[in-house]
């Protein structure tokens, strides 16, 4: 036997934070030896952070990135790190992981496959690195392989797959297998999405059983840079067995997760299989370096998951831990004094202010009451709390705002959500205000507003006075305003514009409305696995959602101003994420919603077009938001779609012909 221990760490990163960054690798590689391991991959541009985006061109940038790099070699004496950052070659940007051994670099992998897709826009800065390319780089008078190169350090083979390596049919895994490597490093940065995790654990499981190999997986964790959430979950995996499982959606900047690994094994398992057919040409693409590995005795690896990775409600519980954590860390890194949010008693606001209790209660739970306050120490109005609910009182403040169209409904249900998350409450009557804009522009025009003539502007005015008064409050706090949209609401624009819309963050604007109200039952109902759930929302699930903004008379929904909100969001996944045209999407769903008449279907499909092409300009002015699934309407990240299109009139005009033969004669 051939013993050795592996690590993976995830890290809790923040681009350009040079001084951060390098803190959090040092505390993991001290963490790491702590644990006796001898190899520990790092996640993908852990020296920089994965999200810089343009700066990623600065030069200055470069030269630092590599100025830390050299800062971070003492530490490694005595280990092998694997270490990301870009590295310029010939004009060429090159995302890379340097391997560091014993206090020297070895060399820079290059990434071979750039993600370019959906949110991940690396294309824009980083060229491919040929497969099979090796080339020298100097830095500072020294000259080291970069490319297609692997290592063999002490009679260890190391390889690398960097993140988007593994996700493609033509894996380097399969190059480096032939070449005899042992160990394969996968330093990423993947982001969350619903279900994502499974695949990882598929592409690992799977990689090291097909190459024989022990496969080493890190990731980032948290809110990196704004949008994307990682959700960690480190990986160990040798010769088709999961050997090693690191905490997900961890609030602590640094988990470390290691694993003992038999290197003899992997390799006899690969010589047994008839299929391999080894690569004896000899090749400078392997670096050697020596390199002594301690003696371990045979110990049991165990792999532990999470409770509730293996309950019923997995995708409720991945979105509560998502979302919580990342506005935890949206809120510490935008040095932000807690969160103001505008509570309607809806669906909407109801669950952020949710997610900012969860927030606080795993905080605590996983760090303590003084290693939650210690990460939030700038923050000097929560230093003096005691318990969760005295830092919530004093982080979220609920705003009610009436006008003489609000109910006893929904100021009940938002007194009664935010008194369960023991948040601030706060109760404005802003009837004057709004009467005041209506004789305003009355005045203006020379004649009274009217529902009849006038139903649009009389609605939106309610929600923007909303805006002003939240604002300020914010302010005065040094707060973030919360905005309240929904991906829902999103694809149709219905949403007012510098009304629910402000906000510097919009954290549910990647979630659908009727996702969003199936997980505030089961919030009300279950909650958590390790979590109590809370019984206020009653007062939220019990009701219609309604914006409130006609009089009590015309008893306004939403789904009747629009369409049911399931069957909105199955047009918008048909339209927007499949591309289907109008007819196919009526074809579809006269199979999938036989409860509705075709006139119904017609109708609310023409609605879903004409309202999605009238709003992309809401769309691009939406607050930041957090994406959760491929799903996502975001035209920063995501979705692009034009301000100005034909707006599909060619296909609706043939949707409408197409409906009409369907009618009997």
């Amino acid at each position: 036997m051939k013993l050795i221990r592996v690590a993976s760490a995830v890290l809790n990163q923040t681009p350009l934070d040079w001084e951060g960054n390098k803190a959090r690798i040092l505390a993991a590689i001290e963490a790491a030896r702590a644990e006796k391991a001898s190899i520990l991959c790092l996640p993908e541009l852990c020296i920089t952070g994965y999200g810089c985006e343009d700066a990623f061109h600065s030069p200055a940038l470069q030269d630092t990135a590599i100025e830390v790099l050299q800062e971070i070699l003492p530490a490694t004496k005595g280990m092998i790190v694997s270490l990301g950052l870009p590295l310029l070659y010939h004009q060429g940007l090159f995302n890379t992981a340097c391997l560091a051994c014993d206090g020297k670099i070895l060399g820079f992998t290059a990434k071979q496959f750039l993600a370019g897709d959906g949110l991940h826009y690396e294309p824009r800065w980083f060229k491919p690195w040929p497969k099979g390319e090796r080339v020298n780089v100097e830095l500072a008078g020294v000259d080291y392989p970069l490319g297609d190169v692997y290592y063999d350090v002490g009679d260890v083979k190391i390889g690398f797959e960097i993140c988007e390596d593994a996700w493609v049919a033509d894996r380097p895994g399969s190059e480096l297998a032939l070449r005899g490597v042992d160990v394969i490093l996968n330093p990423s940065a993947s982001h969350f999405a619903f279900g994502k995790f499974k695949v990882r654990e598929r592409f690992v499981l799977e990689g090291s059983r097909a190459f024989n190999v022990s496969y080493v997986y890190s990731n980032l964790v948290g809110n990196e840079a704004g949008r994307s959430i990682y959700d960690g979950g480190a990986l160990i995996a040798s010769a088709g067995e999961m050997v090693a499982a690191g905490p997900r959606f961890t609030f602590a900047d640094v988990r470390v997760t290691s694993a003992l690994v038999d290197v003899d094994a992997t390799r006899m398992r690969q010589s047994r299989t008839g299929s391999f057919r080894p690569d004896l040409r000899e090749s400078d693409a392997c670096v050697e370096s020596d390199f002594t590995y301690p003696v371990f005795l045979p110990e049991r690896n165990v792999v532990v998951q999470a409770a509730w990775e293996q309950g019923s409600h997995v995708k409720e519980e991945e979105f509560a831990r998502a979302v919580s954590l990342a506005l935890f860390d949206y809120m510490r890194k935008s040095r932000s004094n807690g969160f103001v949010l505008s509570l309607s008693g809806g669906a909407d606001s109801s669950a952020i202010a949710c997610l900012i209790s969860l927030l606080v209660e795993w905080g605590v739970k996983e760090l303590g009451l003084a290693g939650f306050l210690a990460k939030l120490a700038y923050y000097k109005q929560l230093q003096a709390c005691k318990t969760p609910a005295e830092i919530l009182a004093q982080m979220l403040v609920c705003v009610y705002q009436g006008t003489e169209n609000s109910g006893d409904v929904t100021r009940t249900a938002a007194r009664e959500v935010a008194k369960a998350v023991h948040a601030e409450f706060m109760d404005f009557d802003i009837t004057p205000l709004h009467a005041g804009y209506l004789q305003l522009i009355e005045k203006a025009i020379g004649r009274p507003l009217d529902w009849k003539t006038d139903d649009i502007a009389m609605q939106n005015i309610q929600a923007r006075v909303r805006s002003p008064g939240v604002w300020m409050l914010t302010n005065l706090r040094g707060s973030l305003l919360l905005a309240t949209s929904n991906r829902s609401e999103a694809a149709v624009g219905y949403a007012t514009m510098d009304g629910d819309t402000s906000g510097g963050l919009s954290p549910i604007s990647g979630i659908d409305k009727a996702y969003l109200r199936r997980w505030l039952v089961w919030l009300e109902k279950e909650g958590p696995a390790d979590l109590q759930p809370i019984p206020a929302l009653h007062y939220v699930n019990a009701q219609a959602p309604t914006a409130e903004l006609r009089p009590p008379g015309a008893k306004q929904t939403d789904e009747a101003d629009l369409m049911p909100y399931e069957l909105l969001d199955r047009v918008e996944r048909y339209a927007i994420h499949d591309k289907l045209i109008p007819v196919e999407i009526l074809q579809k769903l006269q199979v999938e919603f036989p409860q509705y008449t075709l006139d119904q279907l017609v109708t609310w499909i023409d609605r879903f077009f004409k309202l999605w092409c009238r709003n992309q300009w809401k769309r691009e002015r939406i607050a930041p938001s957090f994406h959760v699934d491929d799903l996502n309407l975001d035209p920063r990240t995501w979705c692009r779609f034009p301000i100005l299109s034909g707006g599909y009139e060619r296909e609706m005009k043939a949707f409408r012909e197409y409906a009409a033969r369907l009618k009997p004669q």
